[in-house]
């Protein structure tokens, strides 16, 4: 059995990537994530850009739980940022 076929989708879903290309995950002081993915020079992709609310400082992190998680799975998946009252942001997972 193989590893799940996961992919990451920004906040308003213009753009997926598949979560095996991203090399680094960031959370800047704003609160946006992104990521830089291999293969590409330079190429980076910001998932979540909202001024207000800010996302929790570990949201990166999160991320990055929720894909190792799910790589467990033999299930494919689509990870992406939401934001809802009260809760605030969170990470999303839908089967493929």
């Amino acid at each position: 059995m193989g590893a799940a076929d996961i992919w990451v989708a920004k906040d308003d879903g213009r753009a997926v990537v598949r979560a095996a290309a991203i090399t680094s995950l960031d959370r800047d002081y704003d609160g946006n994530v992104t990521v830089r993915l291999s293969g590409v020079e330079q190429a980076a992709i910001t998932l979540v850009a909202h001024p207000e609310p800010t996302t929790p400082e570990d949201f990166h992190m999160q991320l990055l739980r929720m894909v190792t998680q799910l790589s467990d799975t033999a299930r494919p998946a689509v990870v992406r940022p939401v934001h809802a009252e009260p809760a605030g942001w969170a990470w999303r997972s839908d089967p493929l």
